[in-house]
């Protein structure tokens, strides 16, 4: 990026004002190519367009990726280890405790992975700022629609800080250096914005910009999925609206999205596409951030805009194999940070056909990972064994330290290919970052079109229905008609379908069901997977619980360990503490108009 904008002092201001603490210097001296003053740069159309791709760029470096701050994405772990469907892994207690301490509910506010979200969120709308405070609407068609785009990601970042901390600063313009604002219940100009308030105030921001905003050129437009459009601000109007409890809104701005025709299913062979390369700006891409290969951009330049390390992340932990079953999938090692709980993989499983894309896509069974894996050398010769000599033999499997976190059911959804690296071998992912995909609409509208919502199912069921169709969901758990549409459906589906893509934990608080209740006990016994040919069960193990019911017809077991207990943390979901994100130590204690969120103590 060659941007002709002054950033320095704006972003210390920032920092100043007790919303960014604890920065990198290098964040506050982005090298300056042919600078100029503000006050002689925001003029012309072709200022406006370079504005606007500081907006994408700060978006992509500080929301979509690892934002310079650490080794993971903290938007990915934020949004998705709270929740009741997955655990945090490894290779033993303590490893990736990033993440565990936010799976286990055991973080504080001194917490890596808040902290950093929490600051990347305001790092970016700094970006959108700029370009509000400059220019004005009136003046030309591309201000007007460089004005609104930035208007519309500016919307999108305070829905997530208030669906992640309830009521933060509302900012809308670049904030002088000795600012300390208010969260916006408290704030004095807002007159007691609450979190319906400030998602209402998203809502409208994307609305006001619709006129002005370009509209995706049918499906099979891809340049409209990476750029905001109208069915970008649309869905986002409507999803706002939504938590904020305007389900009269969201329908409307919903349906925009759905009878724009601009966006559609991929079939059931292209449903994990999605999550790679292939599927970069397919149909149902409403939003995703645009990753580009340049051949004149560095290692270093990558990794602060791309999935850096996050591959590591997610991916099956490589030395727990006695052969090693990542390379054939994407050429890389893997940290084993994600688990699927037991529970969870027996309802996917249970709720979907044995043929299911999305079943098949999500989660694999660890007998199907080792047997049916492709084997690489030095173990290639193993390639031409029946299934039953590999599950006779102790050349394939697990060692004997096991994979701590694990069910009988591995991740494969977010495993990243080959194909998606820059490099093979190299930990830089460079498929695009996804913000939203045509079935959150579709389950937005959905649940939004129930009886209780003031709603009329008829208008939704058949959406549903396709979606199942796509899915392979088992005949039984099929809606055949607007009285089949209730709210459990459409709980399955929304678990299933968007599993890692930063919807369930804002789900599950406000659904208060069976899956907020057992985030009450979370972190108090962790699995492991073990295969009984390299380590046997020991007289120490708790509740064995072996694949198949029995040792006689089983190879893998699990095993209960609660170390986090054992070494003194407090572990598990407390109520009126855990709903929300506290604001990080680093800012309240130094902007005193920072309200706390209920539960924390600076």
């Amino acid at each position: 990026m060659n941007m002709k904008i002054k950033f320095i002092a704006p972003i210390a201001a920032l920092a100043a004002a007790g919303l960014l603490t604890g920065c990198n210097p290098d964040r506050l001296e982005i090298p300056q190519k042919g600078a100029v003053s503000t006050e002689t740069f925001y003029k012309t159309d072709e200022d406006a367009e370079a504005a606007l791709v500081a907006v994408y760029q700060g978006f992509l470096w500080n929301v979509a990726s690892q934002n310079g701050a650490s080794i993971n994405i903290p938007f990915l772990l934020a949004f998705n280890m709270c929740g009741d469907d997955v655990n945090a892994a490894g290779a033993f207690y303590g490893d990736n405790d990033f993440a565990a301490q936010l799976n286990e509910f055991r973080y504080d506010t001194n917490a890596e992975v808040v902290r950093n979200m929490y600051n990347g969120l305001y790092y970016a709308l700094y970006y959108t700022n700029l370009v509000t405070d400059h220019f004005q609407y009136g003046t030309s068609d591309i201000k007007d629609r460089v004005i609104s785009e930035s208007r519309v990601i500016r919307a999108y970042i305070h829905m997530m800080l208030a669906l992640g901390w309830g009521t933060p600063p509302l900012v809308d313009h670049v904030l002088a250096g000795d600012a300390n604002p208010y969260n916006c219940n408290t704030d004095p100009e807002l007159g007691g914005m609450d979190q319906a308030g400030l998602l209402k105030w998203c809502a409208k921001e994307c609305e006001e910009s619709l006129e002005y905003l370009d509209e995706r050129q049918g499906p099979g437009d891809k340049d409209g999925a990476v750029k905001v459009t109208k069915g970008f601000a649309n869905a986002l109007a409507g999803k706002a609206y939504f938590y904020a409890g305007d389900y009269e809104n969201a329908r409307r701005c919903l349906k925009a999205v759905i009878d724009s025709r601009n966006y559609e299913l991929v079939s059931s062979d292209r449903w994990l596409d999605n999550f790679h390369i292939e599927g970069d700006a397919n149909e149902e891409k409403i939003f995703e951030t645009n990753i580009e290969y340049n051949s004149n951009l560095g290692f270093f330049d990558y990794t602060s805009r791309t999935g850096w390390m996050q591959c590591q992340y997610w991916n099956w932990r490589t030395d727990h194999f006695v052969a090693n079953v990542v390379a054939p999938y994407c050429s890389i090692e893997g940290w084993g940070g994600l688990g699927v709980p037991e529970d969870f993989a027996e309802e996917f499983v249970a709720y979907h056909k044995d043929n299911s894309a999305r079943l098949n896509g999500s989660i694999i069974n660890i007998e199907d990972l080792v047997y049916e894996t492709q084997y690489q050398a030095p173990n290639e010769d193993i390639n031409s064994w029946t299934r039953e000599q590999k599950a006779a033999s102790n050349r394939v499997g697990l060692n004997n330290l096991g994979l701590y976190g694990q069910s009988f059911y591995l991740p494969l959804k977010p495993i990243v290919r080959t194909a998606d690296l820059r490099t093979p071998g190299e930990a830089i992912r460079m498929n695009n970052f996804i913000i939203m995909r045509y079935p959150e609409v579709i389950l937005l509208y959905a649940e939004a079109c129930l009886p209780e919502n003031g709603g009329n199912p008829e208008d939704a069921w058949q959406l549903v229905r396709e979606l199942q169709d796509r899915a392979g969901v088992k005949d039984e758990y099929l809606v055949n008609s607007a009285a089949d549409l209730t709210l459990d459906v459409i709980k399955n589906e929304k678990q299933f379908e968007l599993w890692l893509e930063g919807t369930r934990w804002f789900d599950i608080r406000r659904w208060k069901d069976a899956g907020y209740e057992s985030l009450k006990t979370q972190g108090t016994d962790i699995p492991v997977l073990y295969d009984k040919f390299t380590r046997e069960p020991q007289a120490t193990d708790e509740n064995v619980r072996w694949q198949y019911g029995s040792e006689e017809n089983s190879r893998f077991y699990i095993v209960d360990t609660h170390t986090a207990q054992d070494n003194g943390a407090v572990v598990g979901f407390k109520d009126g503490k855990h709903e929300l994100f506290p604001f990080p130590y680093t800012v309240t204690s130094i902007n005193p108009n920072i309200t706390q969120n209920p539960g924390w103590t600076n």
